[in-house]
């Protein structure tokens, strides 16, 4: 039995309301990120009637034995209870109890993690090809590190150093109150303060969000309707012609939605100064990176008026793996 072969079993899950990715894993320092995966299933949530019923098919189908030590990322907020989680998740109607999960699939070590805090668990094992360079700086390793994504919502999460180690704090950072900066930001507020009773960033800064400023600017040309709007991912095909550079439209919406992007990760930097470095993550911006990286986002960071000066300070970087959340989640597992 070689060495990889006698460590420890480990789970881990990226637990969402379409779908969840399983992986059973095992730690090999010789490995890319420490873990060595031997087994993989994508899954469709809805098609089990219980995240237990899902896990026992892939532990069977699998055969490898029983996980000493788990780790879920569920998309929805955790309630702790001393070492017991609770979570409901946002999209699927799965109640999930890590006590009741671990009796019931006989492993010992089961935890619960935000499904963007376990993001923050990737970091200290993404390499450079994992990670496009947004702003140089120097990386305080004792300082705090801030992760923000736009994808489906808007996640933050703080990840803070604790001795030799360190520690993800979920937040809900991304139900934040909107914060015009000029005036075509006021009227777009306005527009969306007719729909919406309150206008955080996450019905901005999301796929949705960048919806709401397509429709806004359609308003703002006094049109209702566009065909970009009628498929079946209209946020995608947004950025699509966007990337491509033949449509002045959607151009325009993904420009005011990095404007509104960078101010927004830049006051969280003031909230935090987060020296350890400031990681974008979430489906958008790996695949709007081209656009991303013009400036719009970077310029907005920066302008803080009297606190433009320590901008800099902060290096930022743009995830690019896009299974970061499932890699932070095996990493916690090898912590238990």
């Amino acid at each position: 039995m070689t060495t990889t072969e006698a460590a420890p079993l480990l789970l881990a899950a990226d637990v969402g309301g379409t779908k969840t990715l399983l992986q059973l894993l095992r730690p090999d320092p010789q490995a890319p990120h420490g873990l060595t995966a031997i087994a993989e299933q994508r899954h469709a949530s809805q098609a089990f009637a219980s995240l237990e019923t899902m896990v026992t098919a892939f532990l069977h189908e699998a055969g490898h034995g029983q996980p000493q030590s788990a780790c879920l990322a569920v998309a929805g907020p955790i309630r702790q209870q001393a070492a017991r989680q609770f979570s409901q998740l946002t999209n699927l109607a799965w109640r999930l109890d890590s006590q009741q999960l671990s009796e019931a699939l006989r492993i010992p070590q089961l935890s619960l993690l935000n499904d963007f805090q376990a993001i923050g668990y990737s970091l200290e094992v993404l390499g450079e090809q994992e990670l496009a360079p947004l702003q140089s700086a120097h990386a305080d390793p004792d300082a705090p590190r801030l992760v923000v994504g736009a994808g489906t919502g808007l996640g933050v999460c703080l990840v803070i150093p604790e001795g030799t180690s360190y520690t993800s704090y979920p937040t809900e950072g991304g139900h934040l109150a909107f914060a015009p900066l000029d005036i075509q930001q006021e009227s777009l507020y306005f527009f969306l303060r007719n729909q919406y009773r309150r206008v955080s960033y996450e019905r901005l800064l999301s796929g949705a969000g960048l919806v709401n400023i397509y429709q806004f600017l359609l308003h703002a040309r006094h049109e209702e309707d566009d065909p970009l709007l009628h498929g079946e991912d209209p946020a995608a095909a947004i950025g699509t012609h966007a990337l491509n550079g033949q449509h002045p439209l959607a151009i325009e919406a993904v420009e005011l939605f990095m404007r509104i992007y960078g101010a927004f990760v830049g006051d969280l930097a003031l909230a935090c100064l987060p020296r350890g470095g400031v990681y974008i993550a979430g489906g958008i911006a790996p695949k709007l990176l081209a656009l991303l990286q013009r400036g719009e986002f970077l310029t907005a960071f920066q302008q803080k008026g009297r606190m433009s000066a320590i901008m800099g300070d902060f290096p930022i970087q743009v995830i690019t793996n896009p299974a970061s959340g499932l890699l932070g989640a095996a990493r916690f597992a090898a912590r238990r």
